[in-house]
């Protein structure tokens, strides 16, 4: 009976141009003790319908989760009647700490430099790099993987193996004879990136991949592999000023965020002090 009372409800919400709300919006349409759901309640649960009967689906759910809220909510009431005014304590101290905050968050948006130049990268790394180990293996690689099959292969490995520039132009050149590659040996990569994005890798040794210039040609049934390792850090080692740049970017803003948050304090009680808008007795 009360499924069949929500759906005559819900139907009659809709029934009047599909998804209007009627200009009757103040009539209740379900009531919880002294609490009343009027249509303009739902108003916004029907903006984006396109369906009537996936409408009277949402408006008969929103009606009971409003009235098992309310239902809870009054049986909380009763059984916390003694909690009343720390929870009244916490919504006023949850109000003051979100007007406080917004404010806070505004005038950071306003004020805060948010450029960082080279030189503050440089600077911060200079004074801190110590602090930053690494608690994973980096490596600096080329690579690339192509077909058994491709008709230049003997050329892409010889162009591959070699360390001129022009060489590895040439390479980059025939893209389209290359399934994947990395070519650009300056960057630091996780070697858990590596053996995750390329698994053949995982079947070598670990000490003997994290060498310096070491160079592995690998196959399967379908593709042949290249790899060579420029470079390697360890754990442990001191983590590279480009490897971590975005790190140390975010540190900056935070201090300068901070630094800011305390000058505006500061500012807003000497201003106060000045017009004696407060005492400490």
């Amino acid at each position: 009976m009360k499924q069949l009372l929500l759906l005559f409800i819900a139907f009659t919400i809709l029934s009047c141009n599909y998804f209007t709300v009627k200009n009757d919006s103040k009539k209740p349409i379900a009531r919880v003790n002294d609490s009343y759901l009027y249509k303009k309640d739902i108003k916004n649960i029907l903006t984006n319908s396109n369906l009537k009967q996936d409408s009277i689906i949402r408006v008969k759910n929103y009606i009971n989760s409003w009235i098992k809220h309310e239902l809870l909510l009054n049986k909380a009431k009763l059984n916390l009647a003694d909690e009343t005014n720390k929870f009244e304590d916490l919504v006023k101290k949850y109000k003051e700490d979100l007007f406080i905050n917004s404010y806070k968050e505004k005038a950071v948006e306003q004020y805060l430099d948010t450029v960082i130049t080279e030189n503050n990268i440089d600077s911060f790394y200079k004074k801190n790099h110590l602090n930053f180990r690494l608690n994973e293996d980096l490596i600096q690689l080329k690579y690339i993987n192509f077909g058994k099959n491709v008709l230049n292969k003997k050329e892409l490995i010889k162009l591959f193996k070699s360390n001129k520039k022009e060489d590895l132009d040439s390479l980059k050149s025939k893209e389209l004879s290359l399934k994947s590659m990395n070519l650009n040996d300056t960057i630091w990569v996780k070697y858990t990136d590596l053996v995750s994005k390329v698994p053949i890798f995982k079947n070598i040794d670990k000490k003997q991949l994290l060498k310096k210039d070491y160079f592995i040609q690998k196959e399967d049934s379908l593709s042949l592999y290249l790899l060579k390792i420029s470079n390697v850090l360890k754990v442990g080692s001191v983590a590279p000023k480009s490897y971590i740049n975005p790190t140390i970017k975010q540190i900056i803003l935070q201090r300068r965020k901070l630094k800011l948050i305390k000058n505006i304090e500061e500012t807003l009680v000497n201003d106060a002090r000045k017009k004696q808008q407060f005492e400490i007795y």
